[in-house]
């Protein structure tokens, strides 16, 4: 896509103010006479739009850094898909010694030590070091959203206690100051006052969870699918299609209460869902809220169970136990009747809607639309879900919003699973990274191995997974390799102090599928943080860093010397 329309206001700040003493940002108030409510004008180093996984890597790196920052955040939750999308990590299978940044390792130790800390374990899961409160099968440490929230907020707060970072949660990004290639300042609105602020600072990260700051900015970017012939890519259409995106998700917290009756009046758009069979292509294997789904490798039908007494079930993965955060057996007797489990399941990806590049109210809509999937999916389990023992139905099912910190049940945001991405200096290609396609393209031997980028800023690995699309597309499910995080990914091709810290980065909606976990976004955001204190120390443009190989070498040296992997072993 070309540059997108923008917001601009003509009564900026001449200028961004000097940060003075120890203080992390300057205020000024003003009277906005347009919408009467109260107008502020804030000002930082580094301007942090969005406090997701990104965000919080991105802020704390700058802190550490020396460098002041101002992060906002859209929900009254920061920790974007692990806490207010309620996803539990998504990681690779080293991701005990390496594959990650020690500050992301680190927030996985102190999630385990606040377990430790503050419930009741029992004895043997306290002693595990690799305690998983949930055993949940998707991940080495399922845990509730709200713990995420406040150890996040434990390793903010030496920082904005030090004045040197300044957290602003319910605020969201409505407007943009742009001059030539640079962004000014940025308008944010509070959400429960409706008040507005006006941020400026000397660089803005967009680690927003749909890219937002982006089309305010006029920054280019691509969205959807690129066509075969743009990319070369071994699993690209031939046709491109920029509304092409994946499935978003709300997530859902639930436990069981075995003799109770907790089933209420079916949800208004029950009916619908129930008989909803979705059209794809290939052809999905039957109705959505069915245990038969689609296999993400081989597309056919494939049979999955339910039981949330959590026993593990013959041949078939009780769903139960997939996300589960709360396995009552890691806890004392009776410090809970059962388990806690949450829900993203292929049942409820919500693929007849797009949340990217439309207006706000169809955004909400939407939002709301996949909502009342959940909700029915939820209904569908009390009522009519089959059962082992023949029966259909467990009606003791109950919502947990306390878990959620709603008061529907649903999480407080969509899960994201692709934003818009920024046109970059340099763009990740199926060839770089996916398995076959390296293969192709480098040679039997040559092709075991992931791309080996000069510009390396850090690590990850994934498989390269892509739900069902808004289009009608079925899962693209396939091998990948351990690969680098390109700089040059990062960096937008004109926009000289505006840099992605999320789903945005430089790739295509491809290799997306692998680049968009919880590490990954963390690793993207830990090396913008340190790429902004690198380069104003060094008071050079952050292409420069790229493009001159002495600063490379020795940007590539300071981040490993603070832990930074830029390289897989061997």
């Amino acid at each position: 896509m070309d540059r997108r329309s923008f917001i601009t206001y003509a009564s900026i700040l001449g200028g961004s103010a000097a940060i003075k003493g120890c203080s992390a940002f300057t205020t000024t108030n003003k009277n906005n006479h347009t919408k009467n409510n109260q107008s502020r004008e804030m000002n930082a180093d580094v301007i942090i739009l969005g406090g997701g996984m990104g965000g919080v890597a991105t802020a704390l790196a700058c802190c550490r850094n020396g460098l002041s920052a101002i992060m906002t955040e859209e929900t009254d939750w920061i920790g974007g898909q692990v806490s207010q999308q309620g996803v539990p990590p998504d990681e690779h299978p080293w991701i005990e010694t390496h594959g990650a940044p020690p500050s992301y390792r680190e927030y996985r130790n102190r999630v385990r030590d606040y377990y430790r800390r503050n419930y009741p374990l029992t004895e043997k899961a306290r002693q595990d070091p690799n305690l998983n409160p949930g055993n949940g099968s998707v991940s080495r440490l399922c845990h509730e959203p709200r713990v995420t929230v406040a150890v996040m907020s434990d390793m903010l707060a030496p920082y904005m206690s030090t004045g040197k970072l300044l957290l602003l949660t319910d605020h969201k990004a409505t407007s943009a100051v742009v001059s030539g290639d640079n962004v000014r300042a940025v308008e944010v609105q509070n959400l429960r006052t409706g008040d507005r602020v006006m941020l400026s600072g000397s660089t803005f990260v967009d680690a927003t969870e749909c890219g937002d700051l982006l089309p305010l900015t006029g920054t280019e970017y691509t969205t959807g699918t690129e066509s075969k012939s743009e990319t070369r890519e071994l699993h690209a259409p031939e046709k491109g299609d920029p509304m092409n995106n994946q499935a978003f998700t709300v997530c859902f917290a639930m436990d069981y209460q075995p003799g109770i009756d907790n089933v209420q009046d079916p949800p208004k758009n029950y009916t619908f869902w129930k008989n909803y069979i979705p059209e794809m292509t290939p052809a999905w294997s039957g109705r959505l809220l069915d245990l038969s789904y689609s296999d993400p490798r081989t597309l056919k039908p494939k049979r999955l169970g339910f039981d949330p007494t959590g026993k593990e079930l013959d041949d078939v993965l009780n769903l139960w136990n997939y996300r589960r955060i709360i396995d009552r057996k890691m806890f004392t007797k009776e410090s809970y009747a059962g388990d806690i489990t949450i829900v993203n399941w292929p049942q409820n990806d919500f693929f007849p809607g797009n949340l990217i590049d439309v207006p706000e109210k169809e955004f909400q809509d939407t939002f709301e639309r996949g909502k009342q999937l959940s909700h029915s999916l939820f209904y569908w389990l009390q009522t009519e879900a089959p059962r082992e023992d023949g029966g259909i139905g467990w009606r003791g099912l109950r919502l947990r919003g306390d878990i959620m910190g709603t008061e529907d049940g649903m999480a407080k945001y969509p899960y994201i699973r692709e934003a818009r991405r920024i046109k970059a200096e340099f763009t990740v290609l199926e060839e770089h990274v996916g398995a076959e396609n390296r293969k192709l393209v480098a040679g039997e031997e040559a092709g075991k191995r992931a791309a080996d980028f000069f510009d390396s800023v850090g690590v990850g690995y994934y498989h390269i997974d892509l739900h069902p699309s808004s289009r009608g597309n079925n899962y693209i499910d396939f091998p990948s390799l351990p690969f680098e995080i390109p700089l040059g990914a990062l960096l937008p091709q004109r926009m000289n102090n505006l840099l992605p810290a999320n789903k945005n980065i430089g790739t295509t909606h491809i290799t997306n599928g692998c680049y968009r976990l919880h590490p990954v976004e963390w690793s993207i955001g830990e090396a913008v943080g340190c790429l902004i204190a690198f380069a104003g120390r060094k008071k050079v443009p952050f292409r420069a860093v790229r493009e001159d190989k002495t600063l490379l070498q020795d940007f590539q040296r300071e981040i490993e010397r603070q832990g930074i992997e830029t390289k897989w072993p061997r």
